[in-house]
């Protein structure tokens, strides 16, 4: 199906794009890219590539690179074509805008100066790897990329060590021997980690096992390509009745029963209806 071109509002549009295969691209983000009167990437090569794979032209559009180095200057232009009623697309390299890419600045200018925003959704490498995995989805938290110094990586892993969620993290190749390794060392070898690399390419692959199996299996296979690692939220943690009580307590004098007991079963990753049954006994006690 061709893109249609069609006038737009005047405002931002984060236009996500394929991670990978081309295909995955949206019919609606390929109206935008034909229909704005300016686009931004942070690649101008990939959306050109991309452009001529699904047959769209560029005409005499502005293209312009807006990344980390050409970011200020490149944004006040954007701003002053938006606030003169123009519609501008900005797609990242790869996936959805905003998502560990240069373009959350953009996008906060924007708000800031009262500018619309508009969304065409799309791929995501955190969620297609959160897909496909095989850890808890229920709660996740997204922590971008470690630090490359092994001590600030290290800390900034004991910061995520109570974390009630699944970890996602990118990685890059290069580092995710020593970042698994560090991260066995910190959360414990025996939690449970996923490897995606590659995700919706052609040498698609998920490595599964314990941290200290997966650091183990890069150093004697170092993985290749784009990296997206998921570790699992590790054991609940242990809580005594009595510190159980003081928060059901604390949560109940603002919320009712069931959002009470909700609330604190998935703060310390407890069975609910262990926390109803507790919440109702200090409601009628």
């Amino acid at each position: 199906m061709n893109a249609e071109s069609a006038k737009l509002a005047a405002g931002l549009y984060l236009v996500a794009v394929p991670i990978g295969t081309a295909r995955d691209i949206t019919l609606r983000a390929l109206d935008v890219l034909a229909s704005a009167d300016v686009l931004a990437a942070e690649d101008t090569r990939s959306l050109r590539r991309l452009m001529d794979i699904h047959g769209i032209s560029l005409g005499d559009r502005p293209l312009l690179a807006y990344h980390d180095h050409s970011g200020q200057k490149i944004r006040a232009r954007l701003m002053a074509e938006v606030a003169a009623g123009k519609s501008v697309a900005y797609a990242s390299e790869a996936g959805t805008p905003l998502i560990a890419d240069p373009g959350y600045d953009l996008a906060r200018q924007m708000r800031d100066e009262g500018l619309a925003i508009t969304s065409a959704p799309g791929p995501s490498a955190v969620i297609t790897a959160l897909s496909i995995a095989g850890l808890p989805t229920d709660r996740f938290l997204f922590a971008g990329f470690l630090p490359s110094a092994a001590g600030a990586r290290k800390s900034a892993l004991m910061d995520l060590r109570e974390t009630r969620a699944t970890l996602v993290l990118y990685e890059s190749p290069n580092r995710i021997a020593a970042s698994l390794a560090d991260a066995a060392e910190v959360l414990g070898p025996e939690r449970q980690g996923a490897l995606c690399r590659e995700l919706t390419k052609r040498f698609e692959e998920v490595r599964r096992g314990t941290l200290a199996e997966l650091a183990a299996g890069c150093e004697t296979d170092p993985p290749r390509g784009e990296i997206v690692l998921l570790i699992d939220r590790g054991d609940s943690e242990n809580i005594s009745d009595s510190d159980l009580e003081g928060s059901l307590s604390a949560a109940l004098e603002r919320l009712s029963v069931r959002d009470a007991a909700d609330e604190v079963a998935a703060r310390f990753d407890l069975p609910r209806r262990k926390v109803y049954q507790m919440a109702l006994k200090l409601t009628k006690g």
